[in-house]
């Protein structure tokens, strides 16, 4: 094994902070605190903050003397993120789960009180869906994939939204609060959104959410078909196939990504 060299024995010792750092992020750490955490004497771990802050990556609050991750370090994560976008690293799935399915897949990601249909694999099957093309937008609540991406939501976000969007979810069959609530409780419950009968007649979908690393709910895969092919002996491995590839996304999804921020937008440039 290669001894480390001076040039690269702090290296550790740097990303020991980094990560201190990150874990403190929200009030921010002292000197003290961080050195205990890392098992450095305080006078190395504030070297290392400050050769830190000349680099632009770490900051300290004037007042309460506390460090923080500046800015550059989060601009640098976001150059270093995957380079593939949601889209670009959902369509292998899409076109996977297509074929072994023989339905239409569709990719949804949340846009503000939205879903925005990023992609779809089309199946054998003629199917009508809420979102129709790629770029359709659907009111979230609305259909398999735009309930299931609101029913994973935070607390405080998903009260948000049920506020905004109760008026918008009438014309869609959910006719009061009650009812809608109902709904989120049973996704919740079985991990996905699934009807077999509603709105559009003859036609039937399953949903599950796409969680990113903090357990949000950013975007939602959703078979479209036929009412037939989504009996209850099948259902359960639909859905088993879809969380699957889900839980596989969720860990790779870039944060700094563009298209979970503005997905419309992203696609119009496309």
């Amino acid at each position: 094994m290669t001894a480390a060299t001076p040039s690269t024995a702090g290296v550790p010792r740097i990303f020991s902070v980094v990560r201190a750092l990150t874990r403190a992020q929200q009030e921010g750490a002292r000197v003290t605190e961080l050195a205990r955490e890392v098992g450095l004497t305080q006078a190395t771990t504030h070297r290392l903050l400050q050769s830190l802050m000349a680099e632009g990556v770490v900051e300290q609050d004037e007042r309460s003397k506390r460090y923080r991750l500046g800015i550059e370090f989060f601009a640098l994560a976001a150059q270093a993120g995957n380079p593939g976008d949601l889209r670009s690293l959902c369509r292998p799935v899409l076109l996977r789960l297509s074929a072994s399915l023989g339905d239409a897949i569709f990719l949804l990601a949340r846009s503000g009180y939205d879903a925005v249909c990023l992609d779809r694999s089309e199946g054998p099957f003629p199917i009508r869906s809420f979102t129709g093309d790629v770029g359709g937008r659907v009111a979230l609540g609305t259909g398999q994939g735009a309930l299931a991406i609101l029913a994973f939501l935070p607390d405080v976000e998903r009260e948000e939204v049920i506020r905004f969007n109760l008026p918008r979810l009438r014309e869609f069959g959910i006719y009061d609060e009650v009812q809608l609530r109902t709904e989120i409780d049973k996704v919740r419950t079985a991990g996905f959104a699934g009807r077999t009968s509603g709105l559009l007649e003859g036609m039937a979908g399953v949903a599950v959410p796409i969680l990113d690393r903090e357990g949000r709910a950013v975007a939602a895969l959703a078979v479209g078909t036929i009412l037939d092919r989504l009996n209850p002996e099948r259902l359960p491995t639909v859905v088993e196939l879809l969380q699957r590839e889900a839980a596989a996304i969720g860990p790779r999804i870039n944060p700094f990504d563009a298209t979970l921020r503005r997905p419309a937008q992203v696609l119009a440039g496309q």
